[in-house]
């Protein structure tokens, strides 16, 4: 999943990023919120993480801003925990979530998982489909039977991507898009070579060719993934 991370702290910022990256996120940094506004207008991210004392523009500008331009992209807010009135002003113009400042990073994660899921219209605790099981912790794939299979980070993203769009035509460059942070080499025939892989994982059945569109997941049982 493609996520922004918008901090300007030297530190908190390339830390977060790290710790999302470890995390199966394909992550962008941005460190104002002029710069943070021009990525979510351009980049199609699945969700952001976004704190509001920004130089050169508020979080709060920036998310009052994406809103009026009809992106509706999930915003997770960072916040000091004390200033309860922002966290108002930020679920008034749109926030999905937020967390206070100083936090764990495993709070922060449960978090967008519980927000790119709502946003995907599934509860579940745990990503599963047709006798296969998405462990979102250790990125492992298990089988019914039991079997586990370890995943590179992109084959996490693309089959996490996959699972959370069902019965979705999914075209090669709108994979890229959302597996491949920013600055990444996006070679969208790449992706042909990670499907290949995924299928000798998962089965050829569950993840089909539509030629000239592009791939879709499981299209004869397009139900919401359950546990």
């Amino acid at each position: 999943m493609r996520l922004l991370l918008v901090e300007d702290d030297a530190v908190l910022g390339p830390s977060v990023r790290s710790a999302l990256q470890r995390a199966g996120y394909a992550v962008d940094l941005a460190t104002d919120g002029l710069e943070a506004e021009a990525f979510g207008d351009i980049e199609p991210y699945d969700i952001v993480v976004l704190d509001l004392g920004l130089p050169k523009q508020s979080g709060l500008v920036v998310l009052a801003n994406w809103r009026k331009k009809g992106n509706q992209v999930p915003v997770v807010i960072l916040t000091a925990r004390d200033t309860w009135q922002e966290k108002i002003e930020g679920f008034k113009l749109g926030a999905d979530d937020y967390v206070g400042k100083p936090f764990q990073m495993e709070e922060l994660l449960a978090r967008l998982n519980a927000v790119l899921k709502r946003s995907q219209n599934t509860t579940a605790t745990a990503l599963s489909f047709s006798g296969i099981e998405l462990e979102e912790d250790t990125q492992m794939l298990i089988h019914a039977d039991g079997q586990r299979h370890a995943l590179t980070s992109t084959e996490y993203r693309l089959l996490r991507y996959f699972m959370l769009n069902p019965g979705k035509v999914l075209s090669k460059t709108r994979l890229t898009e959302h597996v491949y942070e920013y600055d990444s080499d996006k070679d969208s025939n790449v992706i042909e070579v990670y499907v290949k892989r995924l299928r000798q994982k998962i089965g050829e059945e569950l993840i089909q060719t539509r030629r000239g569109q592009g791939y879709v997941f499981n299209p004869d049982n397009a139900n919401p993934p359950s546990i």
